[in-house]
């Protein structure tokens, strides 16, 4: 076990029931106060389990000279879309956000989010969206200075009915992620409705969707498990959809930071932070849908030649968005090949 992964297990440890705000121990006045801004509940693993630990371990690193105050579920106003711009302009010096919250916006870090690119782990999908991101898209991130980059592992379909074939999605209406994520869906013959993560409990509940597409880890946060009762897994990878994730520090801040607290942030960040996400969405999807099963919930898992029907019916998403990006001066294919290149790579890791 690495020095990093064993630090963020003590401090995911230390972090059960943790408080919306991360706090400082060591009794003094921090030198740089950082506020962290995101869209989960405090409840969820993405808080408590990643972004907590995260920060503390920051803290720990630089002698308690840096303090991260997390605001989870909006507390610092606006809406999951601008926290971007809340990054980029100051409003908060930290953000966790989702690149395809603002579609378009980020047409490269797109190629993760295309149907059956991603690998069904969320490890190496984390790390091959940090190097496809040194490699291929600092420019599209250089209003912000971005900590770190990854992708979540495959995403399930959750619904109020089972779905066994492509012809069982048919008219349902699923809140869909990403823009591509929702084009992928109507390829398969259900409705795809772009909606924001905290708005998905009472859309299920009211019976405005009739399902949604996102992670195991997602599901307790927002009671997906409570509200649907069949879930659908699509066996191996490539995997039917994944969703992007930025760590982003406002660009004035980092570089306001002394020397040896930028080494702390920049220590703290790329394939190291990748490397913890992963490792929290793999092990919390193992546990969620163990959790799903014994409480009683159908899990689907559809064969792989019928993987094979879904993959061949969602082939145009992926030539739709090839041409898209080239009127934006990018190279989609090969931007596609970077992307399973590194992939491929990170699962033999």
């Amino acid at each position: 076990m690495t020095i990093a992964r064993r630090h963020f297990l003590q401090a995911a440890a230390a972090a059960v029931a943790a408080p919306s705000v991360a706090r400082v121990a060591w009794g003094q006045t921090p030198q740089v106060t950082l506020k962290l801004h995101h869209f989960l509940p405090p409840v969820s693993n993405a808080h408590a389990k990643f972004l907590v630990p995260w920060a503390q371990k920051v803290e720990r690193d630089s002698g308690g000279r840096i303090k991260i105050n997390i605001f989870p579920s909006m507390q610092l106003g606006g809406t999951p879309p601008q926290l971007y711009d809340q990054a980029r302009d100051g409003v908060a010096d930290i953000i966790w956000t989702l690149p395809g919250s603002t579609p378009g916006r980020f047409p490269g870090i797109e190629v993760f989010e295309l149907p059956f690119v991603g690998a069904k782990k969320a490890t190496p999908n984390a790390h091959a969206v940090q190097a496809l991101y040194e490699t291929h898209l600092r420019d599209e991130f250089k209003e912000v200075h971005p900590i770190c980059l990854w992708a979540h592992d495959g995403g399930l379909i959750h619904a109020s009915k089972p779905i066994k074939v492509m012809e069982d999605l048919r008219g349902l209406k699923l809140r869909s992620p990403t823009r591509l994520a929702g084009e992928a869906l109507k390829a398969l013959g259900a409705i795809g409705i772009p909606m924001p993560i905290p708005q998905l409990p009472e859309s299920l509940a009211q019976r405005v969707l009739d399902g949604c597409v996102i992670p195991w880890e997602v599901v307790p946060a927002v009671k997906v498990h409570e509200l649907v009762k069949y879930h659908t897994d699509i066996p191996g990878s490539p995997t039917l959809y994944t969703a992007t994730f930025v760590l982003a520090m406002n660009k004035a801040k980092y570089e306001s930071l002394p020397a040896d607290l930028k080494k702390v942030m920049d220590d703290n960040s790329g394939h190291a932070v990748a490397a913890l996400a992963g490792s929290m969405w793999d092990t919390q999807a193992a546990v969620v849908e163990e959790m799903v099963r014994k409480r009683g919930n159908v899990i689907t898992q559809i064969s792989a030649e019928e993987a094979a029907r879904w993959r061949k019916a969602t082939e145009p998403v992926i030539d739709a968005w090839i041409k898209q990006v080239k009127e934006r001066g990018l190279d989609g294919g090969k931007l596609i090949e970077a992307a399973r290149a590194l992939v491929a790579q990170y699962e033999k890791v």
